[in-house]
């Protein structure tokens, strides 16, 4: 995996670059649409490549139950079982093991928890989690690590820290020592962890920057703690992470949020936001928010959003949208699941263009303030 930066900003940290892989080539700043079980849920692969999706993001935990990476594997690896082929990230499982799974037990070795499936013990180690995304193929895989949740004392977090780097000596190992399954590279990415604390995420930084030799993330965030000291962590993060590979910030999603990490230096992520929004009846718009079911779109016959070229904008009304989630009809799904993708690949696209052009200072003052009263944006 290669990454080039294209332009800088003069007025902040924001830029464009470009990542390579061997299955695509993807303009930063981007952002990922989650495909956790092998599936933009309700999404076929042709309608992501027709508004430009070059990578999207699968997850160890999930394959690893079902349908497990063995049987991926004999498929011809997650490319080929799902059809798609672009370039795929895969989270390590570590955020679920501990969010999902039900009484994880962490030891040194790795960790024993019961499926949220059906309650079966389970276990994954740094090696286990390497084996899984080697078999699966993906292009870039996480470093499984510890993410302890939002509050917890410093001590914890500190002891998730060095338990993380110990895990990411184990899983530089494995990928050193065991070949890639198929014909093309496989680049890890180390995950920054230290919560709030700007003590240790200094630490793991120094700890994670001699196994970041294509790209590096930061965890540990998005996971309750409030928003201004998110934003305090990232802006440490620029001045302490290296210049010349790709920021990952995992799990953070929402629109306006993305302009502020951005402008911080973040040149990748992913967020489960516009598909389970979608799924849920809100909209994502260039005027803000929107919920299809609120009863004012009952005789709307215009666009959901004018701005917006997709499937659903170029051939639907709100009006008939509303309708389509009254009869719980699966098509309101996939039209409204659609849009959001689109409308998230659409601010990327605007985004870069603007960095590049020298006016994301501005533009972003612009764009925060327009949605400052709307906490879903």
């Amino acid at each position: 995996m290669k990454f080039s930066i294209i332009s800088l900003d003069d007025n902040s940290a924001a830029r464009t670059g470009l990542i390579k892989t061997d299955h695509s080539k993807i303009e930063t700043p981007v952002f990922m649409p989650i495909g956790t079980n092998g599936v933009v849920k309700t999404i076929l692969p042709s309608e992501l490549y027709e508004i430009n999706t070059n990578i999207i993001l699968g997850n160890t935990y999930h394959l690893f139950l079902r349908p497990g990476h063995k049987l991926i594997s004999e498929a011809g690896g997650l490319h080929q079982f799902m059809n798609w082929n672009k370039s795929i990230l895969t989270d390590s499982g570590g955020f679920q093991v501990f969010s999902l799974a039900k009484l994880n037990n962490i030891s040194n070795d790795g960790v024993k928890f019961q499926s949220h499936i059906d309650g079966s013990t389970q276990f994954i180690s740094p090696e286990i989690s390497m084996e899984i995304q080697q078999s699966l193929g993906s292009d870039i895989i996480m470093a499984f690590d510890v993410c302890p949740a939002a509050g917890e004392d410093k001590t914890i977090i500190n002891n998730a820290v060095d338990q993380t780097v110990k895990w990411i000596n184990r899983c530089n190992n494995y990928i050193e020592n065991h070949r890639s399954l198929y014909n093309w590279n496989q680049c890890l990415f180390p995950i920054v962890q230290g919560g709030i604390h700007h003590d240790l995420r200094k630490k793991s930084v120094d700890q994670m920057l001699p196994f970041s030799k294509c790209g590096i993330a930061i965890g540990g965030l998005a996971v309750g703690e409030e928003k201004n000291a998110m934003f305090d962590i990232i802006s440490l993060m620029n001045e302490v992470l290296p210049k010349d590979q790709p920021r990952y910030l995992m799990g953070v999603g929402r629109p306006t949020d993305l302009v502020r990490a951005i402008n911080l230096g973040i040149d990748m992520f992913d967020c489960v936001l516009p598909t389970r929004n979608g799924r849920n009846g809100q909209l994502f718009t260039s005027q803000g928010v929107i919920n299809i079911e609120n009863s004012r779109f009952k005789d709307d016959f215009n666009s959901v959003d004018k701005e917006c070229k997709c499937t659903l904008c170029n051939n639907y009304t709100r009006s008939y949208l509303r309708h389509l989630f009254n009869i719980n009809e699966m098509l309101g799904l996939r039209l409204a699941s659609l849009h959001n993708i689109t409308f998230y690949m659409n601010l990327m696209q605007k985004i870069r263009i603007i960095i590049n052009e020298n006016r994301f200072d501005n533009w972003s003052k612009s764009f925060l303030n327009q949605f400052s009263n709307d906490p879903r944006m």
